[in-house]
């Protein structure tokens, strides 16, 4: 198929791809890598009236550290992301996920703000910016807004993102000495969207988990953090925390399996995620 007839800007600034999306409101498309957009347009799932093409703004590309925390440009490109010492360093879980996104083809061109502002709730990098408790920066007509990770994901692909803003990057904490992270999912192909997946962080001492978040993916409407079993693991009993997941999470029935196989699954997942957290290191 072919997408439905639309016109074409490219945006030299945020406050360019601002203004644009201001003059033209919901019959407006952001493109970053495009890996999601094009697909919906080319099934007519998306019908914009003007693509706003964001690849001719300079400066969203960037990876840094700063101030205790791990800055990502929203452009970044996903294999960018892959190959960044500073990822690999200090935020572990992105690296951790990266190598589970698709396909090689597919990380040279997406981008971590199209993955975060599209929050496919199957999706990898959401889940780890929940697990992560980071930060989504904002720009639109009233200027520039920080909204923490817990706050952000509204629904099935609804965020905090008003119809007149873009997503400039995000914020993660940069891992401290005694901090762990765990990350599996189970899909029916590797590259393909996840039945069900699980990132984690945690801090662990003295052979106890503290401070955990369990983020689960393509087990409901948005990624999901499961409280109980957080506070079941960092009351050391792993057996309670799986059990506990039946209060924390209700998956829907979708085209790849039922909901009582995903809360299973989930079961399985959180197994192998604690052994990660807990497993010794050299």
């Amino acid at each position: 198929m072919k997408p439905a007839p639309f016109a074409y800007a490219k945006a030299r600034s945020v406050e360019d791809a601002i203004a644009l999306l201001a003059q033209h409101g919901e019959g407006a498309k952001l493109l970053a890598g495009g890996q999601s957009l094009i697909a919906t347009l080319n099934m007519r799932l998306s019908a914009p009236r003007i693509l706003i093409d964001l690849n001719g703004i300079a400066g969203l590309n960037s990876i840094t550290l700063k101030g205790g925390e791990v800055e990502i440009g929203a452009m970044t490109r996903h294999a960018e992301i892959e190959r960044s010492d500073v990822i690999r360093k200090h935020a572990p879980l992105i690296a951790m996920a990266m190598p589970h996104i698709a396909h090689p083809a597919i990380r040279n061109r997406g981008t971590i703000g199209g993955s975060i502002a599209f929050a496919d709730p199957a999706a990898e990098l959401p889940a780890c910016l929940l697990a992560l408790g980071g930060l989504v920066e904002i720009a639109g007509p009233k200027g520039k807004r920080t909204v923490k990770a817990d706050d952000y994901f509204k629904g099935l692909y609804e965020t905090a993102i008003g119809a007149c803003d873009m997503l400039t990057g995000i914020r993660l904490p940069a891992a401290p000495a005694a901090s762990r992270y765990g990350f599996a999912e189970l899909s029916r192909r590797h590259g393909d969207y996840a039945v069900a997946g699980l990132a984690a962080s945690a801090t662990f001492a003295s052979g106890k988990l503290t401070k955990v978040r369990l983020a689960f993916f393509g087990v409901d409407l948005t990624p999901v953090r499961a409280k109980a079993a957080e506070m079941a693991l960092a009351g050391g009993d792993l057996d309670k925390a799986v059990a506990a997941l039946a209060s924390d999470l209700d998956p829907p029935d979708d085209i790849q399996e039922n909901g009582a196989v995903k809360k299973h699954l989930a079961g399985v997942l959180l197994r192998r995620v604690v052994q990660q957290l807990t497993e010794t290191r050299a």
